[in-house]
């Protein structure tokens, strides 16, 4: 569950099947009582017709955990953390980072860094879409160490420069414009 139209989805799903949950988060449903067979394959159908999964295998469910964390963090909270990633989700999830690293990695096949960059970059691309702010408050922002780093990396990535990817929005939109 990556948006608030997941939790939504996945709440009206869960009470329509007479579960109370008491919280949903980001991956996560914790619900009062337990569930029966019957009502867990109810959920799972259910879910699964709205694009959804339902997770019972504990590796796959912490990869979820670990996706979904670095989902908050880079597009859904105002700043990130001040300490390292590899200490924050540590943290967040309770985990040594090198179990969390090999986990992710051996499964993903890519690692966390890779991963949190590929998530930093879409942030960067919104970002200049949105127009609200420069590359240099943008760089900050997302704890870069220079604009530079921030150029070299959107460009390792997407095989374009955040000035020629912004370049390339205002065409379009005034294309569209001119229509």
């Amino acid at each position: 569950m990556v948006s608030i139209r997941c939790k939504m989805v996945v709440r009206a799903e869960l009470e329509n099947i007479g579960l109370h949950p008491l919280e949903i988060e980001l991956g996560e449903a914790e619900i009062r009582g337990n569930i029966s067979e019957k009502k867990q394959q109810l959920l799972k159908a259910a879910l699964l017709k709205s694009g959804l999964e339902l997770m019972d295998d504990k590796k796959a469910m912490l990869i979820e955990k670990i996706k979904n964390v670095i989902i908050e963090m880079v597009h859904y909270s105002d700043e990130l953390p001040k300490t390292t990633f590899s200490y924050y989700l540590s943290k967040k999830l309770n985990y040594d980072y090198n179990y969390l690293s090999n986990l992710f990695s051996e499964v993903k096949g890519i690692t966390i860094e890779h991963y949190i960059i590929l998530h930093k970059i879409e942030r960067v691309k919104e970002l200049l879409v949105y127009n609200e702010l420069n590359l240099t408050e943008i760089a900050w922002k997302l704890q870069y160490s220079s604009v530079s780093h921030l150029s070299n990396q959107f460009k390792k990535i997407t095989g374009l420069t955040p000035t020629f990817f912004k370049k390339m929005k205002n065409k379009r939109l005034n294309a569209l414009e001119n229509l």
